[in-house]
């Protein structure tokens, strides 16, 4: 009787062990590659990214993001290593539209699906990539034209400071804001073409530099968040805050705290917390067989003194 007892706790005991080992070999790992991770709205979807996985029992999920938000080469770096590592699957924020498009071919090439979110990839999703997930960026960029021009009654001078050539989200958001002013005949856009870069020092340095043009304005955009930081910095050293009518993009906590003393008149929010867990859940039951919808559009709010205590603002903001 002790002899058979001993086979059996030795039989499950191996059958156990053999089961955990079965389960190491088939664990997914997938890779979430964004453009940086110091910025608020990094956080924020990393934020859902980590919510996302504590829910998933066989797959893994690794961040690995730029240290520096404009380095395409070291993006394209980290796509090449984990396409070595032998991933099962690339969540991607890429830097540039077009220079990205080769490793994530690459990717595909050795069966590696990869999901674009928040900044578009040239290409068609279903065929060079899975989907996209993120913000209708022109819709953002249209919600701040068209609040700017009502703050102006349609009529003065604005600027619109650019963030880096090449990045498709920023770029759409400055298109759907030019287009927005462009319907009110007497706004007069006096600067478009100044580029802030993708640290809030260099905007600020930008924003000093272009003094003169910012004087004259009766208003200004910016297009992300640490554009609209370095602007925001300009204008408390030259104090014209208040003075010029001031909408940005990506409510960090900081600029949050401007908005509600006036500093700034509106932040457009996208929801960087459901974008990052709707990536992963989209990304997963790609790899499960189950259909996918090939654009995931995760909203987009304009945030105002008025608005920031109702509670889907709140929700938005992560309160």
């Amino acid at each position: 009787m002790l002899k058979t007892t001993a086979r059996i706790i030795i039989v499950t005991t191996l059958m156990l062990l053999w089961q955990s080992y079965a389960f190491q070999q088939t664990k997914c790992k997938i890779a979430v590659i964004p453009k940086g991770s110091t910025q608020y709205f990094w956080k924020a979807v990393q934020k859902g990214v980590n919510a996302e996985a504590k829910t998933l029992k066989d797959i893994e999920v690794i961040w690995k993001a730029p240290t520096i938000e404009s380095d395409k080469k070291e993006q394209i770096s980290i796509i090449e290593d984990c396409i070595k590592e032998g991933v099962s699957g690339i969540i991607l924020s890429p830097i540039d539209k077009y220079e990205l498009v080769a490793p994530v071919s690459h990717a595909l090439e050795k069966k590696i699906p990869v999901l674009i979110f928040d900044s578009a990839l040239e290409g068609t999703p279903g065929k060079e990539f899975i989907t996209f997930v993120g913000t209708d960026n022109k819709e953002g960029g249209n919600l701040a034209g068209q609040h700017l021009a009502k703050l102006l009654h349609g009529k003065g001078k604005v600027i619109l400071l650019r963030y880096v050539a090449g990045q498709a989200s920023t770029t759409e958001r400055e298109e759907g804001f030019l287009e927005a002013i462009a319907e009110h005949k007497g706004i007069q856009v006096i600067a478009k073409d100044r580029y802030a870069g993708s640290i809030a020092t260099n905007a600020w340095a930008t924003s000093m530099n272009m003094m003169d043009k910012l004087k004259e304005s009766d208003g200004v955009f910016c297009p992300n968040e640490s554009s609209t930081t370095g602007m925001l910095q300009a204008l408390r050293q030259t104090k014209l805050t208040g003075k010029i009518i001031f909408v940005g993009f990506d409510p960090s906590e900081s600029l949050v705290e401007a908005l509600k003393k006036g500093e700034i008149q509106a932040l457009v929010a996208q929801n960087p917390i459901l974008m990052g867990s709707s990536s992963v859940k989209t990304l997963v039951d790609y790899i499960h067989g189950k259909k996918i919808s090939r654009k995931i559009n995760t909203g987009v709010k304009l945030v105002t003194r008025d608005n920031i205590e109702e509670r889907e603002i709140r929700q938005i903001l992560g309160k």
